[in-house]
């Protein structure tokens, strides 16, 4: 296996290389980091809709490897299930959002992924490391995702067809058009393969529907989605046990939103429903165990945000939100819970170069005592493109319902779980010169009942879910960015991790899965018959040897109307898993054939 030093010097090698091929005729690309500015309540990364296309990725997900987020799948390259983890959290550590709304899954956080929308409904995607507005919500441990739709502005009409190794196949279609001030927008995939490996096949089917109504004041959006997968699910909740398991997921989602503005008043009522069916069988040959279980979990989430801008006191902001969970489960059994929320923002201006966020929320759940969450953020602009910030929050995470309730033939859930609570602090650096920019975060996170799955010894039958008495997160963020010219962009990020807590001596079922050293480097470039993309990434888990894949992604404009992708994974076909035991897809290359009208 390539190790970093070797795999730094074959970048640096293949970039010289590239810059020197570049045309001069070339359209500018879009950046795939942007660092707002100061006026934002903290670093915002944003991966735009045309950085999206130019991934070798089918999905929008997939696309977030190349973040601070550390994107954990048990089925890279086709999103099949994928955990979001950041700074050290699990994989429920991260709120997930759509246009700003929660999303998150209340049986368990392999399922937050489960979002139907194809890349063609996807404008940006924000991640928000560390400390989040209490708009955000409570749950935000390690930072939030947040996919920003996009609205049908214009007629067009998208078809794509893909096909390569592991009998791999794709077909996608969007439709979208607007007629005076209604928009709407129709899209469809279908994707499936044979797999990479014994028992990692899949189905999977997605659907969209989209409108956006424009408004003297303002605009409506209302979206329905569907999606349906089944797939093979090898050893993907028992590692090394080597249970062949299948699995069925299906979802629907209804996601609206009003945006109205006037005299500085911003009034944005919102409702999201989100109903999720999971159907999972441990042993699909029956040689080992009958274990079959059923899940269906609903989400209703209404909200109301009223601010005002240009107030003595600066911006101010003021939310209500409720939201109700239930399950019906075979094995969990059916449990609700309810949360009424209200939560109070402020951005406030000093000076020119002095600005202060703060935020305050509570939640009040129906069985929990009420705890208050929010955060500060403070930031300081010194010389013309420097900004020196400094932040601290609250946040809390109660339990998923598997981790309550959950009964199998390896694994127990625990009902006398409390919630994990947390306060972060971190000191950062923003520059930004031209076409140069940089930015820095040190991060240090103090957790109480920090929730994992574990063994008190090798004896013990079954993983059970248990509170960690306390855990401290120290860490750095490093992010890059340079357009070279017009034709040649360059990116890199590296993110480093130490996570040390108070285990009394507990086996951990996943070890610790969380990444040490994440890092990516991404070069954009174009040639006169298209935009050309190629990157490494490398990650390494402590008590683990790290793993350096590469990935890139030709492209070629056979005319104004089409164009012809060739893109690859892991291109070394390096030997990795990207949770311990569970094996990793090696090479994947794919050819697709784009029509856009």
């Amino acid at each position: 296996m390539l190790n970093i030093k070797n795999g730094l010097i074959f970048a640096l090698f293949f970039f010289s290389a590239s810059f020197s091929f570049a045309q001069d005729d070339a359209t500018r690309l879009d950046r795939i980091l942007v660092l707002k500015s100061r006026e934002s309540f903290l670093g915002q990364y944003s991966l735009t809709g045309n950085t999206l296309d130019s991934l070798p990725f089918h999905y929008a997900v997939e696309a977030l490897s190349v973040s601070f987020l550390n994107l954990q799948a048990r089925s890279p390259a086709n999103s099949i299930q994928d955990d979001f983890t950041m700074r050290g959290s699990n994989f429920q550590g991260v709120r997930i959002l759509l246009d700003g709304q929660r999303v998150n899954d209340p049986q368990t956080g392999h399922h937050n992924a489960d979002i139907p929308l194809t890349k063609e409904d996807v404008e940006i995607i924000e991640v928000l490391c560390g400390i989040s507005p209490a708009r955000i919500g409570p749950d935000a441990i390690g930072g939030t995702v947040n996919f920003v739709t996009k609205r049908p502005k214009e007629r067009s009409f998208v078809l794509e067809l893909s096909g390569g190794q592991h009998q791999s196949l794709g077909q996608l279609l969007s439709i979208s058009d607007k007629i005076n001030d209604l928009g709407v927008r129709f899209s469809a995939e279908n994707r499936e393969s044979g797999g990479f490996y014994y028992d990692t096949e899949f189905k999977k089917f997605t659907a969209s529907l989209a409108s956006s109504l424009d408004l003297p004041l303002g605009s409506l959006n209302l979206d329905y989605g569907y999606q349906n997968k089944e797939f093979g699910a090898y050893d993907f909740y028992t590692p090394r046990k080597g249970y062949p398991s299948k699995e069925w997921t299906e979802t629907h989602l209804i996601n609206s939103g009003l945006k109205l503005k006037k005299d500085g008043f911003n009034i944005e009522p919102s409702f999201l429903w989100r109903r999720h069916f999971d159907k999972f069988m441990l042993d699909k040959t029956g040689a080992r165990s009958n274990y079959l279980a059923h899940h269906r979990t609903d989400i209703y989430n209404p909200s109301f945000y009223l601010s005002k801008d240009g107030t003595p006191l600066g911006k101010l902001g003021l939310g209500v939100e409720y939201s109700q969970e239930k399950i019906v489960s075979t094995t969990l059994g059916k449990h609700s819970r309810d949360r009424e929320s209200i939560f109070f923002d402020n951005a406030y201006s000093f000076t020119k170069r002095l600005s202060l966020d703060s935020s305050l929320r509570v939640d009040d759940y129906n069985s929990l005592d009420i705890p208050v969450t929010g955060g500060v953020r403070l930031a300081y602009q010194f010389l013309e493109n420097n900004i020196a910030h400094f932040g601290a929050s609250r946040a809390m995470r109660i339990p998923s319902f598997t981790e309550l309730y959950y009964n199998d033939p390896t694994t127990i859930g625990n009902a006398r779980l409390a919630p994990e609570k947390s306060l972060t602090y971190e000191i950062g650096h923003n520059l930004k010169n031209g076409r140069f920019s940089l930015s820095s975060v040190f991060f240090l996170r103090q957790e109480n009942n920090f929730i994992d799955w574990v063994k008190s010894s090798p004896a013990q039958t079954k993983w059970e879910a248990q509170n960690i008495a306390s855990s401290r997160v120290l860490g750095l963020e490093e992010g890059f960015e340079y357009q070279l010219s017009e034709q040649v962009k360059l990116n890199a990020n590296y993110a480093y991790t130490d996570r040390h807590q108070d285990d009394n001596g507990y086996i951990y079922k996943y070890g610790e899965n969380y990444a040490r050293h994440l890092a990516s480097v991404i070069s954009f470039f174009k040639f006169g018959f298209g935009t050309q993309e190629a990157g490494i990434t490398y990650k390494k888990c402590p008590a683990r040897d790290g793993w350096l894949l590469m990935h890139a992604k030709l492209s070629l404009e056979l005319n104004k109307n089409s164009t012809f992708f060739l893109s690859a994974t892991n291109i070394f076909n390096v030997e990795y898993q990207e949770i311990a035991g569970i094996p990793s897809p090696g090479r994947w290359v794919e050819g697709v054939l784009k029509l856009k009208w």
